[in-house]
């Protein structure tokens, strides 16, 4: 079995070659090269917004530029999913580098607010992460399963890390329980006998706490 260090040191240093294009219509005073970056799997696009921002200003008269935002393929990239999340749902099929328009003009109207409460956010997120000594653990693993439909984007229930004969309950078995069309998430060599508790709960959470999978379904 592969070592906890291997998997939390895969799941964090994990990186996807990036190449970012100044959507064609944006007013520009001469050609904006495209602007490339090895992103962070388990990070977020708006920890990135400025560098690209900074880029493409050199090109662009202040009056031209207004809230930036991205889209892949004509689908707007969502601020609040997780950059390696957003890459497996919309491009893991695709050749390196990823391919992402940049746009300055024509936000859509339902995206997510890029503002952020890091003191409020963190306020709750500690709570959630506490839990009394006596129980050993978590009672819950909070998970997420993200598909390609539309009609049902992602699956999220409960779900024990520990069986009612106290036997630690596995990715597999979450998987088969939820989604058994699922194969392993990828990137973690078919690990799907590993204890959910540790894991879910620890190695592939993402900094909100959630656990984040692709469903791959069986051709």
């Amino acid at each position: 079995m592969t070592d906890d260090k291997d998997v939390l040191r895969d799941v964090w240093f994990g990186r996807i070659p990036t190449c970012f294009t100044l959507y064609q219509d944006e007013i520009t005073e001469r050609e904006a090269e495209p602007y490339y970056l090895l992103l962070p799997r388990v990070s977020y696009l708006t920890l990135v917004t400025d560098k690209v921002k900074k880029h493409f200003q050199k090109v662009m008269r202040q009056e031209d530029i207004s809230e930036i935002w991205f889209e892949y393929e004509g689908t707007p990239l969502k601020w609040h999913y997780p950059i390696g999340l957003l890459f497996d749902l919309l491009a893991s099929s695709s050749a390196l580098p990823w391919n992402i328009t940049v746009h300055f003009k024509g936000i859509i109207c339902d995206f997510i607010s890029t503002k952020d409460r890091f003191d409020q956010f963190w306020a709750i997120n500690r709570k959630l992460m506490e839990y009394p000594a006596e129980e050993n653990g978590f009672r819950y693993i909070p998970f997420r399963i993200y598909q390609t439909t539309t009609e049902r984007p992602f699956i999220q229930k409960l779900f024990r890390p520990v069986a009612t004969d106290g036997q630690l309950h596995t990715l597999g078995d979450l998987l088969k329980e939820v989604c058994p069309s699922a194969v392993a998430p990828e990137g973690v060599e078919n690990e799907i006998s590993y204890k959910s508790g540790y894991l879910l709960g620890k190695s592939l959470k993402f900094p909100y706490s959630y656990t984040c999978h692709k469903s791959f379904s069986k051709k």
